[in-house]
């Protein structure tokens, strides 16, 4: 047998593998063919300077694989029939080109983000969502986790109780009570308010439904309507939110499965849906059998009034899906949130869930149910909705004191919530643009138009809750030096 170049990766250990994975390559690459003599282990051994037995295990490795065979008394040699050759799909019968590229079939229907790079990692970060997770008492809440893991319920700790952790939905409901109106519901907790929109859209919601949406809204829920095959309708808005009388005329005109609302500081736009409004889209919803999925994502947070009641706490019927998180009042890692349904509905969805994911973290679950139950919670609550406050005011401030600069904008003021809705008029495409070259995270308009032909490309959705008073100065000073030379170059 001639003496053949072997290509060894000094990565690969234990040093038999890394000879094993050598000779293999040889083997797929056309270097070494079917019934070629191979060295003896001695010979192969001096040739890479190691232990013979070394060289053996590598052998045995192959001769299990079935790239080698031990032929007696005559040593070793490559397989006449190679694991490579007995698949359709050999790798060496494929041209260069089709090994390196695999087509995906994507679905197209969800949206692609033009970041390349989390929100939260730009210098400053306007996402509207955004928490200032630096706030948030860790040290605090260790002693609720250490409780949980010292004194767990075991039970909980197992499969099965698909709904949550026994001790958080009794803080939760009872929380829900106290501060929302919302009873006769039952609770499911879920990992985040996403995978509860996914879930209530896989089990209501089949290909061809049509399912009724603010045509200023929120991506990530369309996404998990539209992977059902829902089509979705547009409802427009007027100053106050959704405009009912068009939702009236859709109702009549379409046949709507469900009504998908934001009614509490409406996303992108932050209005509150008023009172008289939210009793005519249930009298609607009623009348023709609608179901309407009310995400109140950052109730907790209103400054300047006590927050409407949402549509959940006065629904006779039973129609309304409710749905909240506490991303915004933890941090969004925490990854927990809840769903408050009719009891009727609770069994279909845990046997769904089911089909994704047994369970979210009990142990999360129980920790923020014992830091409910002590207080905590709502001690942590009052400190951000202050702090937020202040935030939102000094937002106020500072845009006020561009305006009387000559900067044209405009804004609605938000009884609460964790952003605001700016009007600068014009470029606001090209400002999220030069924002994000300049480590500005900023969202126009464009992301929130289920109909993209209605950009006014004016708007732009402003988050205040995730920076200090001193980064919400600079994130403006040089958000603002951008528009400018935008609006001077026309």
């Amino acid at each position: 047998m001639r003496i053949f170049t072997l290509t060894l990766d000094a990565q690969i250990k234990p040093i038999f593998l890394r000879i094993a994975y050598g000779l293999r390559h040889a083997i797929q690459t056309g270097k070494l063919t079917s019934n070629e003599r191979l060295p003896s282990a001695r010979k192969l051994a001096e040739q890479l300077n190691t232990n013979r037995h070394t060289v053996m295990a590598a052998y045995q490795e192959l001769i299990a694989q079935g790239w080698v065979e031990s032929i007696e008394r005559k040593g070793y040699q490559v397989a006449k029939s190679l694991p490579i050759e007995n698949s359709d799909y050999s790798l060496s019968s494929l041209s260069t080109h089709e090994k390196m590229t695999f087509k995906w079939d994507i679905n197209t229907e969800i949206s692609e983000s033009s970041l390349d790079k989390p929100a939260h990692t730009y210098r400053y970060n306007f996402a509207g969502g955004s928490p200032d997770v630096a706030l948030f008492p860790f040290k605090d809440f260790k002693s609720y986790m250490n409780d949980s893991l010292s004194r767990p319920n075991l039970d909980d700790l197992n499969y099965g109780n698909n709904a949550g952790n026994s001790h958080f939905i009794e803080q939760v409901t009872t929380y829900l009570r106290r501060v929302r109106s919302i009873t006769n519901k039952e609770i499911i907790a879920v990992n985040g308010s996403q995978e509860a929109i996914y879930l209530i859209a896989r089990l209501l919601l089949k290909t061809g439904d049509k399912v009724a949406v603010e045509s200023l809204g929120y991506q990530p829920a369309w996404n998990a309507f539209r992977a059902t095959g829902a089509d979705l309708v547009p409802i427009q808005q007027h100053a106050n939110g959704i405009d009912i009388e068009e939702l009236r005329k859709t109702f009549s005109t379409h046949n709507i499965k469900l009504i998908y609302l934001t009614p509490l500081h409406q996303y992108p736009t932050t209005v509150t849906l008023p009172i008289h409004e939210r009793m005519a889209i249930y009298q609607l919803a009623a009348q023709y059998n609608v179901a309407i999925l009310e995400d109140d994502y950052d109730h907790e947070f209103h400054y300047d009034s006590q927050p409407l009641i949402p549509l959940a706490a006065d629904d006779p019927l039973g129609l309304v899906i409710y749905l909240s998180t506490f991303s915004k009042i933890m941090f969004p890692g925490g990854r927990i949130g809840f769903m408050a349904v009719h009891k009727a509905l609770l069994p279909a969805i845990t046997r769904y869930r089911s089909t994704m994911n047994h369970k979210p973290n009990v142990l999360m679950q129980d920790a923020i149910g014992r830091w409910m139950q002590d207080g905590g919670f709502e001690r942590h609550l009052r400190r951000m909705t202050k702090r937020y406050h202040q935030r939102r005011d000094h937002l106020i401030q500072l845009l006020n004191t561009y305006k009387e600069q000559g900067i044209s904008l405009d804004y609605y003021l938000p009884a609460g919530g964790m952003s605001l809705w700016l009007d600068i008029k014009s470029h606001a495409k090209e400002l999220e643009q030069a924002c994000h070259k300049n480590d500005i995270y900023l969202a126009a308009e464009q992301h929130f138009h289920l109909d993209t032909s209605k950009d006014e490309n004016r708007y732009v959705r402003l988050g205040y809750a995730g920076l200090d008073s001193d980064k919400l100065t600079e994130g403006l000073e040089s958000m603002f030096s951008l528009l400018k030379d935008l609006q001077l170059r026309g």
